[in-house]
């Protein structure tokens, strides 16, 4: 019941716009939450294994051990093989996307062999290997695995839910209400708050953090299997598991969809309703641009890797951010979520074409724009229109 699951949290996230650190945390709760959960649903089931059966708990105990083990050594292997692999040009570029997804089955399958549900522990090591192993490719990977979630995440909630008696769900009484209640009003806001003590978060990112966990598909999977496992022992209360985690998932996916963005408004921590935009550039134009923006109270910036740029737009009241914005500190530094539109009028063509490419997934092809390019006279020497974004004039 701890985990709170990235495939549930990340569009919520999307869709409230939260500012970066509590969107952070949420992320990352969810991604080391889930590894995390299934061992602890595993160490608990051993306990009642060994409770039940009288066996000895040290063979147990050593299980688990050598589970972790082999686990976190798998994970890492994985990670820095495949790394190595795509940055050495080991692996031709249509196939980084089947190796990786072959690897990543071997990786869970060899893990769980040796402890049941481990394999989730061993792949997300080497998911995290992967992402901060800063491959080229990544982003390619990144929108492959997205894409995959997706899929594959709606395909096990049909087939869970299509498992589950209606007649079962009916019969949860008060009892059930008020256990998926204490989960969500207390034991949640009790563990974010004792887990934030000493820290410099402030109080209303904390409150955010506090309110937010939705559970997701893993829950109702490992609840379901388990639960299955203990009706075996001859715990028939054991059938109850996935009902409560259903039903636990139902109630915190409505209830965050609905109320996470007012949540986070009232707390300052989401970008608000006016559509932001960002402009890429230090030109005139741009600058005379950003300022109609501001005086009709659009969130607006300026960016430009040349300080000199930015200097009329400071002087305006405008916010600017002198760097690249396809840098990772321009990421670290520069909230997104409160820019819907994306302008690249900067006077290198080649350049802002490049940033509509790279920043297209992000913000949408139909929210993304750039200075109209020169049309050449030869077809031969035209882009493609995979490259850029659609035009943007200025009259």
């Amino acid at each position: 019941m701890i985990v709170t699951g990235p495939a549930v949290i990340a569009p919520l996230l999307r869709q409230a716009k939260l500012s970066h650190r509590p969107a952070a945390l949420l992320q990352w709760e969810a991604i080391v939450d889930d590894p995390i959960g299934a061992l602890a649903a595993v160490l608990a089931y051993e306990v009642i294994v060994v409770s039940v059966a009288a066996s000895i708990g040290g063979a147990a105990a050593v299980q688990l051990i050598i589970g972790l083990v082999v686990s976190i050594a798998a994970g890492v292997a994985g990670g820095y093989g495949i790394a190595q692999a795509l940055r050495r040009g080991w692996v031709p570029e249509y196939m980084k996307v089947p190796v990786l997804f072959s690897v990543l089955i071997c990786v869970f399958v060899g893990s769980n062999a040796f402890l049941y549900e481990s394999g989730l522990l061993a792949v997300t090591i080497m998911g995290v290997w992967i992402a901060n192993a800063n491959l080229p490719s990544y982003e390619e990977l990144r929108r492959f695995k997205e894409h995959a979630m997706v899929l594959l995440v709606s395909g096990v909630f049909v087939l869970l839910v299509a498992s589950i008696d209606l007649g079962l769900i009916m019969a949860l009484d008060l009892r059930a209400l008020a256990f998926i209640a204490a989960i969500i009003l207390l034991a949640r806001p009790i563990t974010v708050y004792l887990s934030l003590l000493g820290t410099k978060i402030p109080d209303s990112e904390r409150t955010l953090v506090a309110f937010t966990g939705p559970r997701g598909i893993v829950l109702v999977a490992v609840a379901g299997l388990f639960g299955e496992r203990l009706v075996a022992l001859g715990i028939a209360d054991g059938a109850m598991m996935a009902l409560l985690a259903f039903g636990l998932v139902a109630v915190t996916v409505v209830l965050y969809g609905f109320t996470l963005t007012p949540v986070a408004r009232a707390l300052g921590l989401s970008g608000g309703d006016a559509p932001g935009v960002l402009i890429v550039g230090g030109t005139s134009l741009v600058t005379q641009l950003g300022a109609l923006l501001r005086d009709l109270d659009v969130p607006v910036v300026i960016s430009d890797t040349n300080h000199r740029n930015l200097r009329n737009a400071r002087d305006l009241g405008v916010p600017v951010l002198h760097g690249d914005v396809l840098s990772e500190a321009a990421e670290h530094m520069l909230e997104l979520h409160r820019y819907d539109h994306l302008i690249a009028l900067s006077e290198n063509e080649a350049y802002n074409t490049l940033v509509t490419t790279d920043l297209t997934p992000e913000f949408g092809r139909n929210n993304i724009f750039q200075l109209r390019r020169d049309r050449e006279h030869s077809s031969r020497n035209e882009l493609p229109s995979t490259l850029g974004s659609r035009a943007f004039f200025w009259g």
